[in-house]
C-alpha cells in the first residue's frame, strides 16, 4: 500500500475509534477473553445475546468497526482479528443494502484467511456450534450472492466491468469447494463418524473437545461442511455428488447437526430437494413430514430468533415440495395428520387439480416456489454483448422437471384403473383407457420405471403404492401394505399431551375458602362404626 494510502487508512480508523460506543469496546474485550479462556458458554452468550443486541441497536443501518479500529482491545490477536472480521462482515452482508463487488472481494478474503489459519494450525480455542455453522452457512450464502450478481451483466457500469475483471478469482467456484472439501479432509470427521465409538463419542459431546486445551473449530467446520457441499452441489444441480458429500451423516437418526436449528432445517431441505430431483418421492416425503411436525411444534419460540424469517421460508418451500411430492406420489399414509391438515390448508385445491393430470401450471407455481436460487456457477464472459445470464440453470432445472411431470401424466390413470380392478386382461384396460395394447405396454413399463429409483447406496427402492404383474395377458394388482409407522403416531399424541399438560399448568385454580369449623372436618375421626368431624 502507498504511504500516503496507508496513511489516510490510519487517520480513517484512527477516526472510526473515536466513535466507537463504550458497550461495543466492552464486548469486544469480553468475547477475546471468553475465547481465550475456553469459556464456551460465555461466549455464546456474547455471540447469540450482544453481538445481535449491539447489531440491532448501534449497526441496524451500517456496518461494524473495522477490525484495525478494535484491534487495541484484543492485544491485537491476529486470529481473534479474522473472527471478528470473519462475524462483522457476514452481518453486513446479511443486513445492509448496497454492498459494493470491493466489498465482496474483502468478504472472500477475509474467509480464505481464517481457513488458511484453521487447516495450517492447532488451534486451541473452541467455538459454539451456532457460530461454527453461521460461519459456514455465510460462506455458501455469499458465495451465491456474488454469483448471482455477476451473472447479471446488462446493467453493469465500465466501473463494474472492470472490477469483476479485477476480482476474478473471488468466490470462483473451484475455490469454495476446494476450502470446503479442505475443511472435510483435514478435520478427519468422516473416519470419526464411520468409528463407532467415534461417533458415540461425537454425538455425546455434541461435536466439543473435552479434553483441556483441545479445539473443536476444524472438527466441527469439517462436520458442517459436508452438509455446504451439499447445498453448494443442489445449487449447481449436481444432486448426486452432493448426496455422495453427505453419506456419512445419518439423516435417519438424531445427530448433531439436529442441534442447530439452521442446520438442521438447512440439511432437511437440501437433502429432500436433491432427492425430489431424483424422483426418491418417498423418501422426501418421509424426512419433510418428520422436519415439519418439528417446525409445528417448535415455530412459536423461534419468533424473536434471527432465524425465524428463513424457518418460516424453508417452511413455505418444503410444503410446496411435499405437495408435489405427494401429487406424484400419493403415499398420504406416510405422513402425520398435523402435517396433512397444514398441507391441505395452503395446497388443496392445486394437488387436487395435479392428481387429476390437470395441474400443469400448478406444478410450475410451486417448483419455483420451492426450488432454491439456482447459480452460474461458470465465470462471467465479460465482453461485449453483455448479457444477464443468472436464470439459465433455472430454466433448465425447470425444463427437467416439467418433462418428468409430462411422462407421468398417464401414470395416475394406471394408479386409478388398478386400484379398482385387482384382476383385468390389457386388452380390456386398453379399452377403459382408449389405448391401443402396446401403448398400455409401454405405459405399464414406464409406471416400473419411475416409481423405483436407486437410493445412495445403490439399492432399488419403490415409492409405488400398489404392486401388479403380469402372467401372460392379465394384468394382477395387489395393494402393497405398508408398514405403519407407530413411532411417529406415539411422538404425535406425546406432543400434543406435552402441550395441553402445559396449557393446565398455566391455569390458576383458586383456593377455596375453607372456615374454622370446615378445616377440623377435613380431618375426620373413626370411632370403629361411624366418621366424625
Amino acid at each position: 500500500m502507498p504511504a500516503a494510502a496507508a496513511a489516510a487508512s490510519g487517520t480513517a480508523v484512527a477516526s472510526y475509534t473515536d466513535y466507537i460506543p463504550d458497550s461495543v469496546k466492552s464486548f469486544v474485550s469480553d468475547l477475546y477473553r471468553s475465547i481465550r479462556g475456553g469459556d464456551v458458554v460465555g461466549t455464546d452468550k456474547l455471540y447469540e445475546g450482544d453481538f445481535r443486541r449491539l447489531s440491532a441497536r448501534v449497526y441496524r443501518d451500517k456496518p461494524w468497526p473495522p477490525a484495525k479500529a478494535v484491534a487495541s482491545y484484543c492485544d491485537d490477536d491476529h486470529v481473534f482479528l479474522l473472527l471478528y472480521s470473519e462475524l462483522t462482515s457476514r452481518h453486513a452482508h446479511a443486513r445492509l443494502p448496497g454492498l459494493t463487488l470491493t466489498h465482496g472481494a474483502d468478504s472472500w478474503d477475509t474467509y480464505c484467511s481464517l481457513f488458511t489459519v484453521v487447516l495450517q494450525n492447532v488451534l486451541t480455542m473452541q467455538l459454539p456450534n451456532q457460530w461454527l455453522w453461521d460461519m459456514v452457512d455465510g460462506f455458501v450464502s455469499q458465495f451465491q450472492r456474488f454469483c448471482e450478481y455477476r451473472t447479471k451483466l446488462e446493467d453493469k457500469t465500465e466501473e463494474e466491468i472492470s472490477l469483476l475483471k479485477r476480482f476474478d478469482q473471488a468466490w470462483s467456484v473451484y475455490g469454495v469447494f476446494n476450502y470446503l472439501k479442505a475443511l472435510v479432509e483435514n478435520s478427519m470427521i468422516r473416519e470419526i463418524l464411520e468409528r463407532e465409538e467415534g461417533l458415540e463419542q461425537f454425538t455425546m459431546m455434541n461435536g466439543y473437545e473435552h479434553k483441556q486445551g483441545g479445539s473443536n473449530v476444524l472438527k466441527m467446520l469439517g462436520y458442517y461442511s459436508m452438509i455446504g457441499l451439499l447445498r453448494v452441489h443442489c445449487l449447481i444441480g449436481d444432486y448426486h455428488t452432493g448426496l455422495r458429500c453427505l453419506l456419512p451423516i445419518d439423516i435417519g437418526q438424531q445427530g448433531v447437526y439436529t442441534t442447530v436449528t439452521g442446520s438442521y432445517i438447512s440439511t432437511i431441505y437440501y437433502y429432500g430437494f436433491a432427492n425430489f430431483m431424483m424422483r426418491r418421492y418417498a423418501d422426501v416425503i418421509h424426512q419433510f413430514n418428520k422436519i415439519l411436525l418439528y417446525i409445528l411444534k417448535y415455530k412459536q419460540y423461534d419468533e424473536k430468533s434471527p432465524q425465524y424469517d428463513f424457518l418460516l421460508k424453508k417452511n413455505e418451500q418444503m410444503y410446496a415440495l411435499l405437495a408435489i411430492c405427494l401429487s406424484l406420489c400419493p403415499q398420504n399414509n406416510l405422513i402425520a395428520e398435523d402435517v396433512s391438515t397444514e398441507l391441505k390448508g395452503k395446497y388443496g385445491t392445486e394437488m387436487e387439480k395435479m392428481l387429476r393430470g390437470d395441474g400443469q401450471a400448478h406444478y410450475d407455481e410451486l417448483f419455483s416456489l420451492a426450488c432454491p436460487k439456482f447459480i452460474a456457477a461458470w465465470p462471467p464472459v465479460l465482453k461485449e454483448p453483455f448479457t444477464n445470464y443468472n436464470q439459465d440453470v433455472y430454466r433448465l432445472q425447470l425444463k427437467l422437471f416439467l418433462d418428468e411431470v409430462k411422462q407421468q401424466l398417464f401414470l395416475g390413470d394406471i394408479r386409478s384403473f388398478l386400484k379398482v380392478f385387482s384382476v383385468i386382461t390389457i386388452g380390456r384396460l386398453a379399452q377403459h383407457m382408449r389405448l391401443d395394447e402396446n401403448a398400455l405396454r409401454a405405459i405399464l413399463l414406464a409406471y416400473t420405471r419411475k416409481t423405483h429409483a436407486v437410493d445412495n447406496y445403490g439399492k432399488i427402492t419403490s415409492s409405488a403404492d400398489f404392486d401388479f404383474y403380469i402372467d401372460e395377458e392379465t394384468i394382477h394388482a395387489t395393494e402393497s401394505k405398508s408398514s405403519k409407522h407407530h413411532h411417529d403416531y406415539f411422538l404425535t399424541h406425546i406432543s400434543k399431551l406435552e402441550e395441553v399438560m402445559g396449557e393446565l399448568s398455566e391455569v390458576q385454580l383458586a383456593e377455596p375458602a375453607i372456615s374454622p369449623g370446615e378445616e377440623a372436618c377435613m380431618f375426620p375421626s373413626y370411632d370403629g362404626a361411624h366418621w366424625h368431624c
